[in-house]
């Protein structure tokens, strides 16, 4: 088992970030997708994405001896605010350009993409049989020390873990969107869940410039999406029934909070196909009538249309 191996399953918004934040902090990190058309959608991600890290790394520099300097600058990125110097960031720039031209890998073979990986992130879109069709496909060929992690934003591990071969090394580890500025990793295992396991997770997720938080039982959407997830619903029931349009349910947000970003900005980051997969698995979302199956229903629209988020060029704004 080589200790510095990761491997990301999943090239979405999330996944791809995982990876190159892991990349970012010296593992060599492989994304396993399906098909040679998930290559063609993830590339354009890893381009976008490793660009803004580095973008943002550099602007750094201008926020040195800035008293706010210390709250706004990358922290999934540096390490240690204090003391840091431009020629060291310029370094630090360099460095990840060298790291993300080796270090990241597309491998679409599940066998050589798992083989010898310390952990594995599972990364797939927030459907439960696809998740379950990826343990069952890869856990006869995992090596027998792997751990496996879950970065799913809503669902238990206890629901998966049967499916795993390796319950015990089995937990969730889920990341916020922008990871390397909004650097949290929230860790939380199931019953069956080895302690020993579950503290090599943490210990992994500070060694890619993390703050791990760590929950003590299970709950659905973790700490972060319990808050999230509502507030991002009841905007979306405010849109469904017409009461207001999305542009100004997003003013109100900003006005009244100071928040730089609306709940409908935020879903066209977090993507409209995930926010449809999370609102389809509410029971009254199958039921005509009712604000849940609104949502669905306008979401569907905005999706089949190609109007999928910020990746897609357009979601409830163009980009």
């Amino acid at each position: 088992m080589n200790a510095k191996k990761v491997v990301v399953a999943g090239g979405g918004v999330l996944g791809t970030q995982i990876g190159l934040i892991c990349a970012y902090h010296g593992y060599d990190t492989t994304f396993w997708l399906r098909s040679e058309s998930s290559i063609g959608r993830t590339q354009p991600k890893i381009d976008r994405y490793s660009a803004l890290m580095i973008e943002d790394l550099l602007k750094a520099k201008a926020l040195i001896g800035n008293p706010m300097g210390a709250f706004m600058y990358p922290k999934g990125l540096i390490s240690e605010w204090n003391g840091i110097t431009a020629e060291k960031i310029d370094e630090m720039a360099e460095c990840a350009k060298k790291r993300f031209a080796e270090n990241v890998h597309i491998e679409l073979d599940m066998a050589a993409a798992v083989k010898d990986a310390y952990l594995v992130i599972e990364s797939m879109s927030e459907d439960p049989q696809a998740k379950i069709g990826v343990y069952t496909a890869m856990k006869d060929l995992l090596d027998p020390d792997t751990i496996l992690c879950t970065n799913s934003s809503t669902l238990l591990p206890s629901m998966f873990a049967e499916y795993t071969g390796r319950p015990e090394k089995y937990c969730s580890l889920h990341f916020a969107n922008t990871i390397w500025k909004n650097n949290t990793a929230e860790i939380m295992g199931h019953p069956g869940t080895s302690p020993e396991i579950f503290q090599k997770v943490v210990e992994f997720a500070a060694s890619i410039g993390m703050v791990p938080l760590q929950l003590h039982k299970e709950q659905p959407g973790y700490i972060l999406n319990s808050m999230l997830v509502p507030f991002l619903s009841a905007a979306q029931g405010l849109w469904a029934n017409g009461v207001s349009d999305p542009e100004t349910i997003d003013l109100t947000w900003r006005l009244a909070t100071g928040a730089p970003a609306g709940p409908f900005q935020i879903l066209d980051i977090v993507g409209l196909e995930t926010a449809y997969n999370i609102n389809q698995m509410k029971p009254a979302a199958q039921q005509e009538g009712t604000t849940e199956y609104k949502i669905g229903k306008l979401l569907k629209e905005k999706i089949d249309r190609g109007e999928k988020g910020v990746n897609f060029g357009k979601g409830f704004y163009e980009y």
